[in-house]
């Protein structure tokens, strides 16, 4: 004897319980690749590297200077 009970054939599910192997290469992973591909593509180049990195340190030594610009202020003792 089993301890799975009988189910009727109208209350099975029309659905397989496991899904059936792919063959071959599947349309998720051709467009994964593709994708990888393109990553690759839109890389930064040392030129733009290199632009950031002056923009960067530029920005810094803006917001330095005006953080200890005294602007005309006279002492005050």
């Amino acid at each position: 004897m089993t301890k799975k009970p009988p189910v009727p054939a109208e209350s099975q599910s029309p659905y397989p319980k496991a899904e059936a192997p792919h063959a071959g290469e599947g349309e998720a992973l051709a467009a994964a690749k593709e994708i990888a591909e393109a990553a690759k593509r839109r890389m930064p180049s040392s030129r733009q590297i290199g632009m950031g990195a002056a923009i960067g340190v530029g920005s810094a030594a803006i917001v330095a200077g005006l953080l200890y610009w005294k602007g005309g202020r006279k002492d005050r003792k």
